[in-house]
């Protein structure tokens, strides 16, 4: 069973920064696309921005210039560092992964953690 560690988290004035981490507990699979995801209190969980094996990444339009995803040395762990940070970036924030192995892919998420940015 994969689990996926996230860290990084906290409390954090405006126009402050954090960075987020997420570290697979294995690496036997292979990981095919690392993304980070946020779910605001009262709203549905969004997607804020990914990262495939190649490299390519892909923000939400509410991120870009602000936030970058990144791919560890180690291959099983994901970054996202958060930049000039707002308000409305308050949400609880979790890494997902999808891998594979052979023919078989599996999607695996992160327990989530607490971003709280005040005015």
């Amino acid at each position: 069973q994969v689990q996926l560690v996230e860290s990084g988290g906290g409390l954090v004035q405006a126009g402050g920064s954090l960075r987020l981490s997420c570290a697979a507990s294995r690496s036997t699979f292979s990981i095919n696309t690392m993304g980070w995801y946020r779910q605001a209190p009262g709203k549905q969980r969004e997607l804020v921005a990914t990262i495939t094996s190649g490299g390519s990444t892909n923000y939400a339009d509410s991120v870009k210039g602000r936030f970058t995803i990144s791919r560890g040395d180690a291959k099983n762990t994901v970054y996202l560092q958060m930049n000039s940070l707002k308000p409305e970036d308050t949400a609880v924030y979790y890494c997902k992964m999808l891998m594979s192995q052979d023919i078989y892919k599996y999607e695996y998420w992160g327990q989530g953690t607490q971003v709280t940015v005040s005015s």
